[in-house]
C-alpha cells in the first residue's frame, strides 16, 4: 500500500511527542504548556500511538482532535484502522508485552467511537517539512518499518538507511518509548519520548522535546513533564487493562525490559540523560 505523505510549512517553536498511549491527562498537561509556550497546534507534532495503555482511549483521541495538534499514524493506529485483532507492536510472541496487549488493545477497540475511528483513518503515515534548511521527515519505527524498536545504542548503520530511503536531513521518530539525539555527520535522528508511560528511569514524569530555529539552525531541546499521574494510574485499575502498567505510571519502572537492548536495559531506574 503508499504510504500517505503529508507535506507541510513549518517555522518555529515546534513542539514534539509521541506515545499518548490513551494517557488524557498527560495529553490535557501537554496541550497546556504549549499554550502557555503560544506554540500553535499545528506546530504541535505526534510520532504516533495516540491510542495505547490507558484507561481512556476516546477521549484522549477526541480531545487530540479538538486540541488541533498534527499526527502520524503508529503501529496501534494503522491496526485500528484495518480493524485488525492485534496491536502490531511487533512484541516477542508470548511474552509480557505481548500477553498485556491481548488485553489493552481490545479494550481500547471497545471504547473509540465511530468518530475517532474516522480521524485515525485520515491520519497521515508520515510528515514531511523543510526546517531550518534541513529536509526532515517524521516516522514512526522507521522508513521500512513502523514497528521497529530503534533506540540510542542502536547501530548508526540501521539509522542510516532511513535517511537515505528519504533523502533526510533530520528524522524525528517513535515507537521505543524512550528519549534521545544523536547526529552523525550532520544527520540528526530524534526521539522526543512519549508523554504516556514513563521512560524507565524510576520517574513518573514523562518527555517531549522542542525544535527551534531561532538560530537559522536547528537546536533540539527535552523536557520531562509532570502531569496528574496518580488518576491515570487509578482510572487504570478497572478489571480490564494489565495492573502492571498501572503501577508503572506511578514507580516510573517498566514491567520487564524485553524490547530493551542491553545498553538501555542497563539504565533502568537511572535518570534519562536525552
Amino acid at each position: 500500500m503508499d504510504k500517505k505523505i503529508e507535506h507541510i510549512n513549518i517555522q518555529g517553536k515546534v513542539l514534539l511527542f509521541g506515545g499518548v498511549y490513551s494517557n488524557l491527562q498527560a495529553l490535557e498537561k501537554l496541550k497546556s504548556i504549549a499554550e502557555k509556550n503560544n506554540i500553535p497546534p499545528e506546530n504541535c507534532i505526534c510520532t504516533g500511538d495516540i491510542v495505547g495503555y490507558c484507561a481512556q482511549p476516546e477521549e484522549t483521541v477526541q480531545l487530540f482532535k479538538l486540541w488541533g495538534a498534527k499526527s502520524i499514524a503508529g503501529n496501534v493506529e494503522i491496526q485500528l484502522r484495518e480493524g485488525a485483532e492485534d496491536c502490531g507492536c511487533d512484541f516477542r510472541k508470548g511474552s509480557r508485552c505481548d500477553g498485556f496487549s491481548q488485553l489493552w488493545y481490545p479494550y481500547a477497540q471497545s471504547k473509540l467511537s465511530k468518530s475517532s475511528l474516522d480521524f485515525i483513518k485520515e491520519i497521515p503515515d508520515h510528515i514531511q517539512f523543510t526546517y531550518a534548511g534541513k529536509k526532515t521527515i517524521v516516522v514512526h519505527g522507521s522508513w521500512t518499518n513502523v514497528s521497529e524498536f530503534i533506540f540510542k545504542s542502536t547501530p548508526w548503520e540501521v539509522k542510516q538507511s532511513t535517511f537515505e530511503a528519504t533523502k533526510s536531513d533530520l528524522i524525528i521518530a517513535g515507537h521505543c518509548g524512550l528519549p534521545f539525539k544523536q547526529i552523525e555527520n550532520e544527520k540528526l535522528w530524534i526521539n522526543p519520548g512519549v508523554i504516556g508511560m514513563p521512560a524507565n528511569d524510576g520517574n513518573p514524569t514523562v518527555w517531549y522535546a522542542v525544535l527551534n530555529d531561532a538560530e537559522k539552525e536547528v537546536s533540539i531541546t527535552h523536557h520531562a513533564m509532570n502531569y496528574n499521574h496518580k488518576l491515570t494510574s487509578k482510572l487504570m485499575y478497572n478489571g480490564l487493562l494489565p495492573e502492571a502498567y498501572a503501577r508503572t505510571i506511578i514507580t516510573g519502572i517498566w514491567d520487564n525490559t524485553e524490547i530493551l537492548p542491553p545498553v538501555e536495559s542497563g539504565l533502568q531506574g537511572f535518570g534519562i540523560q536525552p
